[in-house]
């Protein structure tokens, strides 16, 4: 059982190197959705592995045995193994609680604002000109979907990088990405190996809005002038939208313009890149229930439900 238990803890370290080997061979949209996929099941099973962790550090108390009503001593490892793991499973689970609830209520205040700053500036459709000397631009989620541009970006682009701008912020609302960071900021506080899995997602959500822009003006190379062009602009500019609100000029910028200005080319080993996320999903899954299973067993027997 202890080693069932310890697998779902390992496997987010081997994530990140796979999620950025997703990226250069899967196509951009392809490895956004399976990377951010794994990444979600693998925060979860971690998390249900440190919660059977603490739940049978409990159980060695006898407050919460009796509360469990325990008839019969739990079959577990050395209490001088499980004691001290419990301790750390419920320290990293406070931590991680902690850490998410403060990101949510940060995100949340900063969502308000930029809903709020987009209601106040003039409409054209879904898009949103503020009056603002900070260059910037970004899609904002929500009922509906807004494009938010700021006059000094504006300013910084000519009229086809501005079409081209555009529809790069509107790939972004029809492709939903922001629920792949929002479930990447998710999973970054379950796990720390999962932190360096959210700027691959996040380049992953760039990189399809960059070529689905390319695909809707019809020119890569003008597609990359304008992120490049953006993001020159933007350089100085601290800009206050929330985490999950993708911009153009986020994200290694260089990488961008040089994928879209390089002739595209068919993915390699796509099917053995795919197999391996889906089987690092499938065994932290399989392990943390397995586990799961065996911890809930091992209770009835301790309850006198059932026979060893």
């Amino acid at each position: 059982m202890t080693a069932l238990l310890l697998l779902p803890l390992l496997l987010p370290c081997v994530l990140p190197p796979l999620a950025r080997r997703a990226l250069d061979r899967l196509p951009p949209v392809a490895a956004l959705w399976s990377v951010t996929g794994c990444a979600v099941l693998l925060a979860g099973c971690s998390t249900v592995t440190l919660g059977v962790f603490a739940l049978l550090g409990l159980l060695k108390l006898p407050l919460f045995a009796a509360l469990g009503e325990l008839v019969h001593p739990l079959r577990t490892a050395s209490d001088a193994v499980v004691v001290p793991a419990a301790l750390a499973s419920a320290g990293a689970l406070a931590l991680g609680g902690w850490t998410l609830v403060r990101s949510a209520l940060d995100q949340a205040r900063a969502f308000r604002a930029a809903r709020a700053e987009a209601g106040r500036a003039p409409a054209a459709g879904d898009l949103r000109v503020v009056d603002s000397p900070r260059p910037d631009a970004y899609a904002l989620p929500g009922r509906p979907h807004r494009v938010v541009v700021t006059t000094a970006m504006l300013r910084s682009l000519d009229g086809p990088e501005r079409e081209a701008l555009l529809a790069h912020e509107r790939a972004h609302n029809a492709g939903g990405h922001h629920y792949a960071l929002a479930a990447a900021e998710l999973a970054a506080h379950c796990h720390p190996a999962l932190r360096r899995v959210r700027a691959t997602i996040r380049l992953a959500a760039e990189r399809a809005a960059d070529e689905a822009a390319a695909a809707s003006v019809g020119d890569r190379r003008l597609t990359a002038r304008a992120i490049a062009r953006a993001a020159l602009a933007g350089q100085a500019a601290r800009s206050a939208r929330p985490g999950f609100a993708p911009g153009a000029a986020t994200g290694p910028v260089p990488q961008r313009v040089q994928a879209l200005l390089a002739a595209p080319r068919a993915a390699r080993a796509h099917r053995v890149i795919a197999l391996l996320l889906a089987a690092c999903a499938a065994l932290s899954c399989t392990a943390s229930l397995t586990a799961a299973a065996d911890v809930h067993h091992r209770v009835e027997v301790a309850q006198g439900d059932e026979t060893p």
